[in-house]
């Protein structure tokens, strides 16, 4: 008897502990019952905000929400700083001030593609606020309510916990799709594709070339010294996170001093790139009569140091049918070119990519040597080229095969061309302009544009990657059929490469 009143006074104990601790680690029912009833009130505006993104469609999926913390997002850089966080107060604020602002510049997406309706629904009033308004409350009621967060161990804790990236890869498609035996055949045409690249890399353009060929340059070039790019890398990473954070002019000379020329062999005119526009279609259109590159800052870690990363994107209409039974052809093609900086403004490693996360490789200077692939791994760094170190005058030149659009080469020229493109922010298409008024965002659901699938979607899906050759959104881009690979993970470089950032 003495024994069961014990063993229902120890359930009991057990069960008011979890209780305890559920309502610990749900940080939006703590808000709705706090007794500040600023927090209270701004708790209730991110769910009637929320519901009216939700409803609507058009929530953004560049950053990951973290689950009970409407306020705050994360994407895979964020989440590796979490160890960092846990051992400093000022980095915890730092961080969870990053994970604030990544929030905030969903929403600032999110918002302008709300029609004025659908904003005074989430607004709860019979004022029809403006998308600026209602970003303002936004920003004021996620200070309030990171504040709040940081007040409570336990919910600071359960913070740090979520703030993880799920994969993009379907786990239920590889069980499904017997990955464990189809991978084989998956890993044998990943080599002759490697094989393929590293032949075309070996011919000479000429001889290999389509159509004329046709070569963009930046707008503008800065004339400036390695030391003035050390000075302007020093000051961004003034901060709690040290994080290079270069903002305004620092800024904007960086992408026009690192952005490459994108030479073209052009046989069409799905050759020629162009900014994205909403026209009358479901499907933005590139307008080739105005050449664009898409820029963006991105980052990554080695051995604990964070480095800034330069990143490019150029579009082109169409990858076309080289045949009727061609499985990568499709609406919307382009290039992604990446530029990773050590701290004293060198260039470290330059890697490419297509918007689906294909064709990922690696173009390392001599200050990034190659570490051999673990065993059993299959896609681990395709190396076609190797640079020589670049001189401060150098400019980079991409070139890009016709039709394809693969790139099959990367060297230096000082030579810039009389066709110019204009550096523009990614973050347009996010929110980009229709002919009709109000902005729509070009990636659809979990971050992939409608109407850019390819016929090899059917063939490949058991590899795990949803939706497989269609154009994807920043932060959504697996690039390995066989093992597991991100263009943005933050370990990405640090296992594949010794780096020197003397």
């Amino acid at each position: 008897m003495k024994v069961g009143r014990v063993f229902a006074s120890l359930s009991l104990i057990a069960l008011l502990g979890a209780a305890g601790g559920c309502a610990t680690l749900d940080p939006v029912a703590a808000m709705r019952e706090s007794s500040e009833s600023s927090v209270r009130e701004c708790s209730e505006w991110y769910r009637a905000l929320d519901a009216a993104i939700d409803s609507a469609g058009v929530r953004d999926a560049q950053s990951t929400r973290i689950r009970g913390f409407p306020h705050m997002r994360v994407d895979r850089f964020s989440a590796a700083l979490r160890d960092s966080a846990r051992t400093k107060d000022s980095t915890l604020h730092a961080l969870a001030e990053r994970m604030v602002d990544l929030d905030i510049a969903g929403r600032r997406h999110e918002i302008a593609n709300l029609s004025r309706q659908q904003l005074a629904a989430a607004w709860g009033g019979s004022e029809e606020p403006d998308a600026r308004t209602a970003l303002a409350k936004a920003r004021e009621c996620a200070r309030r309510m990171r504040d709040f967060d940081l007040d409570s161990p336990g919910a600071t804790k359960a913070m740090l916990e979520r703030a993880k990236v799920p994969d993009d890869y379907a786990t239920a498609n590889r069980v499904l799709g017997l990955y464990a035996l189809t991978r084989i055949p998956f890993a044998a045409g990943v080599r002759e594709h490697e094989r393929q690249t590293h032949a075309a890399f070996e011919r000479e353009l000429d001889a290999s070339a389509k159509g004329n060929v046709v070569r963009f340059s930046p707008r503008s070039r800065p004339r400036i010294d390695r030391d003035q790019v050390r000075a302007v890398l020093e000051r961004a990473t003034e901060n709690p996170l040290r994080i290079p954070n270069p903002v305004d002019e620092d800024l904007d000379l960086l992408f026009a001093l690192y952005a490459p020329s994108f030479e073209i062999e052009t046989a069409g005119d799905f050759d020629r790139p162009g900014s994205l526009r909403w026209i009358w279609k479901h499907l933005p259109e590139v307008d080739s009569a105005d050449p664009a590159v898409y820029r963006h800052v991105a980052y990554t870690r080695y051995k604990g140091i964070n480095l800034l990363q330069l990143v490019y994107t150029i579009w082109f209409s169409e990858r076309p049918a080289e045949s009727s039974n061609d499985l990568l052809a499709g609406a919307l093609d382009g290039v992604v070119f990446r530029v990773t900086l050590a701290p004293d403004g060198a260039p470290l490693v330059y890697d490419t990519m297509h918007p689906c996360g294909c064709y990922h490789m690696f173009f390392p200077t001599p200050r990034a040597v190659p570490l051999p692939a673990p065993p059993g791994e299959n896609e681990w760094a395709l190396i076609p080229q190797k640079l020589r170190a670049l001189n401060a005058t150098d400019r980079l030149v991409v070139r890009i095969a016709s039709g394809t659009h693969y790139v099959n080469r990367v060297y230096r020229d000082q030579d810039d061309s009389l066709a110019r493109y204009e550096l523009r922010p990614y973050d347009e298409l996010r929110s980009l302009r229709q002919m009709r008024g109000g902005t729509r965002n070009i990636f659809g659901r979990g971050g992939i544009i409608a109407g850019t699938e390819r016929p090899e979607r059917f063939l490949f899906w058991p590899m795990g990657i949803e939706n497989a050759g269609a154009m994807r959104q920043w932060g959504r881009h697996a690039t390995a059929f066989v093992g597991r690979r991100h263009f943005d993970d933050a370990d990405l470089l640090e296992r594949r490469f010794l780096l020197d950032l003397r």
